[in-house]
């Protein structure tokens, strides 16, 4: 029975029916991908996560793929399966990951993808390839348009998708470095006229939006939280919860946003830079990713307009942006200047914390 169940996700894809040309995706066998990953071969291992192992594999004509293996079959990893290989089949954008086919066979649940060979954004900001500086400043600004583009391709697919877990680990770059949105298997469909669905909570700590986390509350400003963050880890080359102490974390809009307020955008930059950057898109992307990660989810920009500001078309609502009450530092009874004005959003962000911790616990 485990091995009929997947196909459900597959019933709205009968192309001969509907006079389509055949899908640029297949069915693989078992066997076919043991051959390709050299029997899924530790050697071939690229990553690992909560739902398996990612395998660097060769097809016999010579084209490389990645294979996303299921690490034990249950209902919840079916359902997860059932719902990327339904998204994937269904969008095709150069800024989205493509796919190349899927494997059901017993209890195996596989996914087949195009092989980006310049690996994850998590890899060269935090990983191995950290240390190489292989992300100039070009190529972080063509990362974020690129990966903003693919996600609204996913906000205005028909029905709709949100893809709920927006992070570094999940844009793969190709061999130019060019971002490619990856992993929905937490994805969900939003339906024509509703603005959000209620939902269990998935994603990860330091992306989520607080209506999400606290609520439930999924939609497409959901993932526009989520990318504001994206986009200052991308232009600071911190994670987006750093640990100070055994006891004390801070979010990367809590380091931020004071900055931004006192006009030091530069002290922002990663220092891998070596400050060789555009100071005015540096400034916009910052501000961009604060206004994306406020906490308010009705003052966030929608995607498109990220879109339209990260590529400075927009240059009214960047002004409109650059004057909001956010990024203004006000003294305080005190006399003293702005730092200590963000102690509001620095509050919120702690019980954030508190209450997501709470939730995932939970689970």
């Amino acid at each position: 029975m485990a091995s009929t169940s997947f196909f459900c996700c597959a019933k709205g894809f009968n192309w001969r029916e509907k006079g389509k040309k055949q899908p640029p995706w297949r069915i693989f066998s078992l066997k076919e991908l043991h051959s390709a990953t050299n029997n899924f071969n530790y050697d071939n291992k690229l990553g690992e996560g909560g739902f398996g192992s990612v395998y660097w594999g060769q097809l016999w004509d010579g084209s490389q793929i990645a294979v996303k293996r299921l690490k034990v079959w249950s209902n919840k990893a079916e359902m997860e399966f059932a719902i990327e290989v339904e998204i994937l089949a269904r969008v095709r954008h150069k800024n989205l990951l493509s796919l190349r086919g899927y494997c059901a066979e017993g209890q195996e649940r596989l996914i087949v993808y195009d092989y980006m060979p310049n690996l994850s954004l998590l890899s060269h900001l935090h990983g191995h390839h950290s240390t190489e500086s292989l992300l100039n400043w070009e190529r972080r600004m063509n990362i974020a348009i690129g990966s903003a583009e693919g996600t609204v391709y996913l906000h205005h697919a028909t029905p709709h998708i949100i893809h709920r877990d927006i992070k570094a680990s999940n844009v793969l770059l190709d061999s130019d470095f060019q971002a490619r949105v990856a992993d929905f298997g937490f994805a969900k469909f939003i339906p024509d006229g509703a603005t959000h669905v209620t939902t269990r909570v998935k994603g990860t700590l330091g992306y989520l939006a607080p209506e999400y986390a606290m609520l439930g509350k999924a939609s497409e400003s959901c993932d526009v939280y989520s990318f504001g963050i994206l986009l200052l880890e991308l232009v600071s080359g911190k994670k987006p919860v750093e640990k100070l102490s055994t006891t004390v974390k801070r979010t990367i809009t809590e380091w931020a946003l004071p900055l931004a307020r006192d006009g030091k955008f530069d002290e922002i930059a990663d220092s891998t830079l070596n400050r060789d950057f555009v100071e005015e898109e540096l400034k916009r992307v910052v501000l961009i990713g604060l206004v994306c990660a406020q906490s308010q989810p009705e003052k966030r920009p929608t995607m498109l307009e990220v879109v339209e500001l990260l590529k400075g078309i927009s240059k009214e609502k960047l002004v409109a942006i650059e004057n909001d009450d956010m990024f203004k530092s006000m003294p305080n009874c005190n006399g003293s200047s702005g730092e200590d004005d963000s102690s509001d959003h620095i509050s919120s962000e702690k019980e954030l914390k508190k209450e997501i911790e709470k939730v995932q616990a939970d689970q």
